[in-house]
């Protein structure tokens, strides 16, 4: 059974319950099972997150539609209950803050907990900047965000200066390196990151296949970002 069939089987079992009772109810059903729990609260947690996202935008645009599609393929028999998902999320009275902290502690016992919320919020950027670029509100929710997922103040401007380094973010942000650096240490740190970030370890993870397009996009970030700093330091 796929992981969309189970997820329909989910939103069944809690027809009619307000999201924060689906999101409690996560935490009981799948206890048996870690592994298929861990993919329905990425999945929930991309719906939720990105539903209170247009919700703080103020609109829905097609492009958003599309980018959240590109990470998830959803099968035609279960596009009604990921909508279901969406829409109880976006209506629910309960602020963007308290969706994040829940769902930030759905992953509390995974030893790559910080990894995964990093996949969270790529996934929200990959959708935020589905229009052409990040909107400021966007950008205030995704920091809180952050925030919330215990990401300090420089690791978002990090992850920030990744998905906008086509708009002239500084390539040293995306690799997390001081402009001090020499090119060995921007070069180790390079490695590291290509390691951290190679798409065999987002399957690991237990991300959707169709999550692998934004790993990829993720390490293009990181291969710009390094490519442009070489070129700076071998002038100097």
């Amino acid at each position: 059974m796929s992981i969309w069939s189970r997820l329909g089987d989910f939103v069944s079992r809690v027809s009619g319950t307000a999201f924060s009772g689906v999101i409690e109810a996560l935490r009981t059903v799948f206890e048996g099972d870690p592994a298929l729990r861990r993919k329905v609260a990425f999945s929930i947690a991309m719906i939720a997150l990105s539903a209170k996202m247009a919700k703080a935008d103020g609109i829905v645009t097609q492009d958003e539609v599309r980018a959240f599609q590109q990470i998830f393929s959803v099968p035609a028999e279960q596009v009604r209950n990921v909508a279901r998902l969406y829409d109880l999320a976006k209506e629910d009275i309960a602020g963007f803050e308290a969706y994040a902290a829940k769902m930030a502690s759905l992953f509390n016992e995974d030893s790559d907990r910080a990894e995964v919320l990093e996949d969270i919020l790529d996934g929200l950027f990959h959708i935020a900047k589905a229009d052409g670029f990040v909107h400021e509100r966007e950008v205030g929710f995704l920091r809180r965000t952050a925030e919330i997922f215990a990401f300090s103040e420089r690791e978002f401007d990090r992850i920030l200066a990744r998905h906008t380094l086509a708009t002239g973010a500084n390539p040293y942000q995306v690799l997390g390196v001081p402009t001090s650096a020499s090119l060995d240490e921007v070069r180790r740190r390079y490695r590291t990151l290509v390691s951290q970030n190679h798409p065999d370890r987002l399957i690991a993870r237990g991300m959707p296949e169709e999550f692998i397009a934004i790993a990829t996009r993720r390490l293009a970030a990181i291969n710009v970002a390094f490519e442009a700093i070489e070129q700076t330091l071998a002038r100097v």
